[in-house]
């Protein structure tokens, strides 16, 4: 009976570091286009195919067109956001190569914690 629940506590401890990891924040600051980060800021052209860690990223394939709206700064400036379709997510700026810059002027912005929160299907989910 003490090695089940043992067994049961290990589980809900490794389930709670997952929903952690996937909900933390990954920077304080982002540069945008605009203070609303709703202007395109780049298209982009994937160099390699990436399957990023868990839901808040983007999966592409070598080829394949990225808006950007958003990158990174301070604590982790490899990271932009940005959109391939309907799909959105973050990745790594090293996995594409800029094709046509679209704003003149980036703006630094303080992140949301909306800005690292998983979209399934038009949803948010919250961990």
């Amino acid at each position: 009976m003490s090695r089940i629940l043992d067994q049961r506590i290990l589980l809900l401890v490794i389930s709670f570091s997952v929903n952690v990891q996937s909900t933390k924040v990954l920077s304080e600051w982002k540069k945008c286009g605009d203070l609303e980060c709703e202007k395109a800021m780049s298209r982009v052209q994937a160099t390699t195919d990436y399957l990023g860690p868990d839901c808040r990223y983007l999966n592409f394939k070598t080829g394949e067109e990225i808006i950007v709206y958003s990158k990174l700064t301070r604590e982790n400036e490899n990271l932009w956001a940005g959109s391939k379709g309907k799909d959105f997510g973050y990745f790594p700026r090293d996995a594409v190569k800029v094709e046509e810059v679209l704003i003149g002027e980036e703006v630094e912005v303080l992140t949301k914690e909306t800005d690292f929160l998983c979209l399934h299907e038009d949803k948010y989910t919250f961990e």
